[in-house]
């Protein structure tokens, strides 16, 4: 009876201790580290919601940039970090994706981290350059079956975003095509600019400025309705690929054990940071939008993109490095 008596004690004093940290928090500067180098995709936003948050708190909240691994060097960071929320990942939809594409991470995405909330989602746009000489998405699945393994698909890197949702639309396509990776989304450009691949799929807005100058040629967009930013263009499911859908998207992650009060603070607050009137404004000319989940909703979100994942690996035959 002692032993019980005593147990709960402790058990009420933990969640108590809880309670009084997640009051005070933040006391202290707050890192948000990003596996991605400054100035890409997750990196504005991440540096977009940091600014609200320091706003918010009267704290500073400082973007990292932990680049290397396809992002596993930073997030290896976080999950090896203490549990009080001062040290934040925000990444990309590369922490499903690496799942299915390490065969050993430094860490146990389930285990090492608190899905914290979604950000935002983005579409990718299917480009092709004016020398392949198609203009519709069918006229590119149409062309690439007439010459099976000739055609070239470019991509930021095997097992980036770019790279998956072009391995996917090949498996819902039947198409047989060769993959070109490149270091990075502009010398993917190049390289469809300069026919050295006849097609990719970048986020939509790194692709804008060469789509509005006619250098490169949108068929398509892979989200679910159409883009803002290219309002003429179809989505892929439009044209012919029924249910084709794909967004690459980004989230705040914390590491595991971190106090549910706190995990709940920061996913009200990065949310309430989205919707303010100057970062929406922002996300739009990005043809991004806000994702709005609870903490539960975004890991259950988390799990079905890896389950997704790791059916894409096996299904486009891409070995765990």
């Amino acid at each position: 009876m002692r032993i019980a008596r005593n147990l709960a004690v402790f058990t009420v004093g933990l969640c108590v201790a809880a309670s009084t940290f997640a009051q005070g928090y933040p006391s202290k500067p707050v890192r948000v580290i990003v596996p991605f180098t400054a100035g890409s995709g997750v990196d504005i936003v991440a540096r977009m919601v940091s600014q609200k948050l320091t706003e918010f708190w009267g704290q500073p909240v400082a973007v990292e940039n932990h680049i290397g691994g396809g992002g596993t060097v930073g997030a290896g960071v976080v999950a090896k970090s203490p549990p009080d929320g001062y040290t934040l990942l925000v990444n990309s939809t590369a922490h499903a994706v690496n799942v299915a594409l390490y065969s050993k991470l430094p860490y146990d995405p389930a285990k090492d981290f608190v899905d914290v909330s979604p950000l935002v989602a983005q579409p990718y746009v299917l480009i092709a350059g004016t020398s392949a000489g198609v203009k519709t998405v069918s006229d590119l699945i149409a062309a690439a079956k007439a010459k099976p393994g000739q055609f070239k698909f470019g991509s930021a890197g095997t097992g980036s975003g770019t790279h998956m949702v072009a391995e996917k639309f090949r498996l819902a396509a039947g198409i047989d095509v060769v993959h070109l990776p490149n270091k990075g989304g502009p010398e993917v450009n190049a390289d469809a600019i300069a026919g050295r691949v006849t097609y990719w799929f970048p986020p939509i807005a790194l692709a804008l400025s060469h789509v509005h100058e006619r250098k490169l040629l949108a068929l398509g967009v892979s989200s679910a309705r159409r883009s803002n930013l290219l309002p003429e263009v179809p989505t892929i499911a439009e044209t012919g690929l029924t249910g084709f859908e794909d967004t690459i998207w980004y989230g705040m992650w914390a590491p595991a054990a971190t106090p549910p009060e706190v995990v709940n603070q920061l996913s009200k607050d990065a949310a309430r940071a989205l919707a303010t009137p100057e970062v929406r404004d922002r996300l739009t000319k990005m043809g991004a939008e806000p994702m709005n989940m609870t903490p539960a909703e975004f890991a259950r979100f988390v799990r079905s993109e890896i389950d997704g994942a790791v059916r894409v690996v096996k299904a486009a035959g891409i070995k765990p490095q």
